[in-house]
C-alpha cells in the first residue's frame, strides 16, 4: 500500500533528521489528504491583511473587471494557429517583456571561467559530494565572480537531473558545509531523491537587494563600469539574477556528473519572479518552479488584488527596467500580462505553488494567469488547456507539463514546496 502526501512528509523528515540532524525538516501545516478542501481566503486573514496594507484589495467579491491582452493574436490582431506562428508571437512578447518590464540583458560573456574551488566526496555523511564552483569572466581587464553550491549524489549511475534555487535570502540557508540547514534549499531531500541540488546567493553574490548599493555594487555596475556598450542593457536586479541562473547552466552543461538536458530551475517570492524571467529568456531549462512569486511573476497584474506595480516599483525600484515603473496605477495600460510571460516557458514544464495564506501573492491570480497561459502548451500539442477549478489546498494538479499546487501556510518555501517539484520532475523528466 503506498503512503499519502503527508505520510511521505513525515518519512522524509524523520529520514533526514537521524541521518543529518536536521531539526526543522517537519511537514508543514497540513490537513490531512483526506480532509483537503477547496481554497477560499480565510476571514481573519482578508482582515489581517486589509488593517497592514490598506491601500491595497484582499477580497476576491471587490475584484473589479479585467481583460487580458491576447495571448494568441500577434501585435497586428493575426491569429496565431500553428507552432510555427507561436515561434514569432513568442519573439514579440519577449521583446516587450524585455522592453516594460525586466529589461535588456548582456549575453553569456567572453571568456566565461568555472574554477572548481572546493571538493568534498563525503558531503551529507557520505551521500553526496560537495563542489564549490568559481563562476568568473573578464571586462576591461577586470574580473567578475560569483560562487556556484553543487551537491550531486553518490548514488547513481550517470549523469543526473539538477535542481538550482536562486537565494535571495541570507547565506545560512544554502551552507555548503550543512551546519546550518533550512527546508528553503532542502538539500538533503533533494539528494535523497536522486537529484543534484544547486544553489546560487543572488542577492550577495551576484546583484544586492538594495537599490543603493547597486549604483556601485553588482553585476549591473560591473558591465556599466567596464562594458564598451553598457547602455544597451536596461536589465534590473531580477533580470541579473535570472541572468546568473543561465551562467548556472553554462557550468552544468561542462560537468560530467549532471544531466543538462534536464535542469529544474527553483524561486521563491522575488526569486521567483526572477525564476521565471530566466526560464522565460532561456529555454535550456526544462523545468521552472516559481513559488509565491505574486505581482511582476506568475499573478496577474490587472487583477486588483494583494500587492501591486505600485508598491513593487516605490519599494524595489531596481528590481525591473525603469519602464515599468509608468504603469504604476495604470495595469490596464500593459501591452503584456502575467499569463503571456508563463506562456513562454512552452513546451516546457511549468510548476506554481503558492500559500493558502500568502494572499500578497494572489494565488487565485497566478492559478488563473496559469490556466490562462495553458493554450500555448495546446497549441503546441503538449497539453489540453486548464480549466477551473484551482486544485484543493494541500494538494497538487499535474497536467502533463504543467503542474499548480497551493499548501496551508503563509509566504514561505518549504519543504511540502520541494515534493511537490520532486514529483512533478520525476514525471517530466522520465519522459525525456
Amino acid at each position: 500500500m503506498g503512503f499519502t502526501k503527508s505520510e511521505r512528509l513525515v518519512l522524509i523528515a524523520l529520514c533526514l533528521g537521524s541521518m543529518w540532524g536536521i531539526a526543522d525538516a517537519s511537514p508543514p501545516e497540513l490537513d490531512g489528504d483526506e480532509k483537503q478542501k477547496p481554497w477560499v481566503a480565510e476571514p481573519e486573514v482578508i482582515a489581517d491583511y486589509s488593517r497592514r496594507y490598506d491601500d491595497s484589495n484582499f477580497e476576491e467579491s471587490k475584484v473589479p473587471p479585467w481583460t487580458l491582452p491576447p495571448l494568441l493574436k500577434f501585435a497586428d490582431g493575426e491569429a496565431v494557429t500553428t507552432p510555427a506562428d507561436w515561434t514569432r508571437r513568442r519573439n514579440e512578447v519577449l521583446a516587450l517583456f524585455q522592453s516594460e518590464v525586466f529589461g535588456v540583458s548582456p549575453s553569456r560573456p567572453e571568456g566565461l571561467v568555472f574554477r572548481v574551488i572546493e571538493t568534498n566526496p563525503l558531503a551529507m555523511a557520505g551521500a553526496a559530494t560537495l563542489k564549490v564552483v568559481e563562476v568568473s569572466f573578464p571586462l576591461d581587464d577586470q574580473v567578475f565572480a560569483f560562487q556556484l553550491t553543487v551537491f550531486v549524489p553518490n548514488q547513481r549511475s550517470g549523469p543526473v537531473p539538477v535542481f538550482v534555487l536562486l537565494n535571495h535570502r541570507g547565506l545560512e540557508n544554502t551552507d555548503p558545509l550543512r551546519e546550518k540547514r533550512s527546508e528553503f534549499w532542502s538539500a538533503e531531500q533533494v539528494i535523497l531523491r536522486g537529484y543534484a541540488i544547486a544553489a546560487i546567493n543572488v542577492a550577495a553574490d551576484v546583484d544586492p537587494d538594495n537599490a543603493r548599493a547597486t549604483k556601485t555594487q553588482g553585476v549591473r555596475a560591473f558591465f556599466r563600469d567596464h562594458h564598451p556598450q553598457a547602455k544597451d542593457f536596461t536589465w534590473g536586479t531580477l533580470a541579473a539574477w535570472a541572468w546568473s541562473g543561465s551562467r548556472a547552466v553554462d557550468y552544468f552543461l561542462s560537468d560530467a556528473d549532471l544531466d543538462g538536458g534536464r535542469i529544474a530551475l527553483v524561486g521563491h517570492s522575488r526569486s521567483g519572479k526572477a525564476a521565471l524571467w530566466a526560464a522565460a529568456a532561456d529555454d535550456r531549462f526544462a523545468l521552472v518552479c516559481v513559488n509565491g512569486a505574486g505581482e511582476g511573476g506568475p499573478a496577474i497584474a490587472r487583477r486588483d488584488f494583494g500587492n501591486k506595480i505600485v508598491h513593487l516599483t516605490q519599494k524595489h525600484p531596481h528590481w525591473f527596467t525603469p519602464r515599468y515603473a509608468h504603469y504604476a496605477g495604470r495595469e490596464n495600460e500593459l501591452p503584456i500580462d502575467s499569463h503571456q510571460l508563463i506562456a513562454l516557458v512552452a513546451p516546457r514544464a511549468y510548476h506554481g505553488g503558492d500559500g493558502a495564506r500568502d494572499l500578497w501573492a494572489d494565488p487565485r491570480g497566478s492559478w488563473l494567469a496559469l490556466f490562462e497561459a495553458s493554450a500555448a502548451w495546446e497549441l503546441l500539442g503538449e497539453a489540453e488547456s486548464l480549466h477551473d477549478p484551482m486544485p484543493p489546498v494541500n494538494a497538487i494538479r499535474v497536467h502533463g507539463p504543467l503542474a499548480y499546487h497551493i499548501r496551508a501556510g503563509g509566504h514561505d518555501l518549504t519543504a511540502f514546496d520541494w515534493e511537490q517539484f520532486l514529483d512533478h520532475a520525476d514525471a517530466v523528466f522520465q519522459s525525456r
